[in-house]
């Protein structure tokens, strides 16, 4: 925001306008309320509403729930690959505490936006779980089990007790602070997710297994970027790894298959059958033959009371993907709590024609923004923070003047 404002000024100082160019705080409050506009303005009321919903966390102790939805006669026809245009913002409740009675309170008081959902997508977060299926024994709506996190469920059983893989990212997470300031950089680890670590398992594999093809080829040809001394001293204990890089390789391509497809297609009648064929060649795998199985049942699972010709989504991928551009437009402010910039992750989404931008700026004040902002997210960490060192100072100076009292 502060890079636009500087474009403007330059583009304005180039052509030899003489106007005023918006500063970058004025472009976040048209970001914030062209948000509010698209979060609070009316929704048609429809039978075939799509819910994918997920909680995001920061630091302290709230958490929001993200509602988006989407209309099912509106998802693609072809591939199932949702872009952030497609859906809507339904929600954005941070809250201090959630469980599974504030998350079914929480689905039920949207219903008037939209209707009944036909379907809901998430992950099997516990709160989110438990308030989830009180809904739907409720309101007879479909929920579905993302099977991006199942499948991060199952690499997880798989992986947590296995030493040779503790051994392995301990000893990848060693190897990106021995290199990331050498000439070896470019050969270093994938940072290492704080949380959902078994969401990223493939990079790590992969990485592992690209690097160790890349050893063995400076093996019989003098590499063209880096010393062999080096390569071996920093880089040579993925020899070790290369018998289970193998099996952990065929592993993350069995997961990464189902995802993918279920992505791409979809949920509907029988399509577990489907997915069965793509995964028919690993079943015979000795190691990880019962996974395709696993999923394969997982589908069909998910698939029961679907009626035929209806199509559903199998994946909640689409608002990973948004909360993490929310993430993108916090920086540094990501890990000081909510702020109003919360709207952003409203504006980011659905449409951004000319009308809907008219419209917002028309219709949503910077007072009406303000107010959404205290009514729901209140004072921020940093706001916080600047209370308390006004507190301290305040202290510290009381404390100097009865210690050292003036001197008559």
């Amino acid at each position: 925001m502060r890079a636009t404002s500087r474009v403007l000024s330059l583009i304005s100082s180039f052509l030899g306008l003489n106007i005023a160019t918006p500063s970058w705080y004025t472009g976040r409050l048209w970001l914030l309320r062209i948000g509010l506009y698209k979060l609070q303005r009316p929704k048609q009321i429809a039978a075939d509403w799509i819910w994918i919903i997920d909680h995001t966390v920061q630091l302290g102790k709230e958490k929001c729930l993200v509602i988006l939805g989407i209309r099912q006669k509106l998802l693609p026809k072809g591939e199932l690959y949702l872009k952030h245009e497609d859906v809507e913002p339904i929600a954005l409740i941070p809250v201090e505490q959630s469980n599974g009675e504030v998350v079914f309170q929480q689905l039920a008081e949207n219903i008037q936006k939209t209707g009944m959902p036909k379907q809901i997508v998430s992950d099997h977060g516990t709160d989110l779980k438990t308030g989830i299926a009180r809904f739907c024994q409720k309101y007879n709506t479909k929920h579905t089990y993302d099977i991006k996190h199942k499948s991060a469920a199952i690499l997880k059983r798989e992986l947590k007790d296995e030493p040779d893989w503790q051994e392995f990212v301990k000893c990848a997470s060693s190897t990106g602070k021995k290199v990331q300031q050498t000439d070896l950089s470019a050969l270093a680890p994938p940072n290492q997710r704080s949380k959902a670590r078994y969401m990223n398992v493939d990079t790590w594999v992969n990485w592992g297994y690209n690097t160790l093809c890349y050893l063995d080829h400076a093996k019989s040809k003098d590499p063209e970027q880096f010393e062999k001394s080096s390569l071996c001293k920093k880089l040579g204990w993925l020899y070790g790894f290369r018998d289970k890089l193998k099996d952990w390789k065929i592993l993350v391509e069995i997961v990464g298959t189902a995802n993918n497809y279920i992505n791409f297609v979809g949920l509907f009648q029988n399509i577990h059958k489907d997915l069965e064929d793509e995964l028919s060649e690993f079943t015979a795998n000795e190691s990880f033959g019962h996974i395709p199985r696993e999923l394969v049942l997982f589908v069909k699972e998910q698939e029961q009371n679907i009626a035929d010709g209806d199509r559903f989504l199998g994946s909640s991928e689409i608002i990973e993907s948004i909360i993490g551009k929310y993430k993108g437009l916090q920086r540094d402010q990501v890990k000081g709590g909510f702020t109003g910039m919360l709207l952003g992750l409203a504006a980011s989404v659905s449409d951004f024609s000319m009308d809907t931008v008219q419209k917002a700026i028309t219709f949503v004040s910077t007072k009406k923004v303000w107010q959404w902002v205290k009514d729901n997210v209140g004072k921020s960490v940093y706001s916080k923070r600047i209370e308390i060192h006004k507190s301290i100072k305040s202290m510290e100076q009381n404390w100097d003047e009865n210690r050292y009292p003036c001197q008559a």
